[in-house]
């Protein structure tokens, strides 16, 4: 059997693929704990400072694998209990949660559908560049469930606001690359041949940044969504600033700007 999910590492980058194109990389259980076993692993990783995240094939990720789910489900006399149901649901939401926790920051290429579960992944993500036929959902209210669920609640209304968010959620109903790029859902909209590439300037730009200095932005940026106050913004903007001025970093950082040239950073 082929691996769920494919991990290649090259110069500080990792490149995540779904990998279960044949079932539009559906989140089947060996998907959702691969995922969760990768992201779980970042917290401490000092090797990779950038993560980019796709899916093989034509699709990102059509959501929960609903047939594999059905046919385990097919024997059982009785719905699960609560305890089992609740696992069950945690633990594709821990996945959004390390997403969100990683220290890396994270590019989402969509293509396809990025339906459900699918589009979850795509929203904690912390960049998200889309192929032209790129078609987005929360297809959860579609199936008799709630709208909300896999954290789509708290990311949609943070980057589309909340009247958009809510149509989506309580339609179900689908975006497409063109409208994402005019609500601010995703930064670029590109030709499906140069999705991979479309990555690489967001890549490159990053690996000019510090490690230190990437990772404590990212942390900021989450932190301040959710801060109570400008004064608690401020705080934590200052504490990075006199962390990161004190790092040899900052040191190489000013010598490159001076001298005209890329810094050159200690794997830190």
């Amino acid at each position: 059997m082929s691996q769920p999910l494919l991990i290649e590492h090259h110069d500080g980058v990792d490149w995540v693929t779904l990998n279960r194109p044949e079932s539009l990389n559906a989140l089947d259980p060996s998907l959702i704990d691969a995922l969760n076993v990768y992201f779980q692993g970042l917290q401490r990783n000092r090797d990779t400072r950038v993560v980019v995240l796709k899916g093989a094939g034509a699709n990102f990720c059509a959501g929960l694998d609903l047939k594999h789910a059905m046919a385990r489900r097919g024997g059982q006399t009785e719905p699960p209990g609560v305890t089992e149901s609740l696992d069950s649901q945690r633990r594709i939401a821990d996945i959004v949660m390390l997403m969100r926790r990683a220290p890396q920051p994270i590019i989402a290429l969509v293509q396809g559908a990025a339906a459900g579960g699918g589009f979850a992944l795509a929203l904690a993500a912390d960049i998200r560049i889309a192929a032209k036929n790129a078609r987005m959902n929360c297809a959860f209210i579609k199936l008799g469930l709630g709208g909300c669920d896999i954290g789509t609640s708290y990311f949609l209304p943070r980057l589309v606001g909340v009247s958009v968010a809510s149509e989506l959620i309580l339609t179900g109903r689908f975006i497409h690359a063109d409208r994402a790029l005019a609500v601010g859902l995703v930064s670029e909209v590109v030709e499906v041949a140069d999705l991979d590439a479309a990555a690489n300037p967001y890549v490159e730009a990053m690996m000019t940044a510090s490690p230190v200095g990437l990772r404590l932005s990212k942390e900021c940026i989450n932190m301040s969504v959710d801060a109570g106050s400008i004064e608690a913004v401020i705080a934590m903007e200052d504490r990075n600033q006199v962390l990161c001025s004190r790092s040899e970093d900052f040191q190489e950082g000013i010598r490159a700007f001076l001298g005209k040239r890329k810094p050159v950073y200690i794997r830190r």
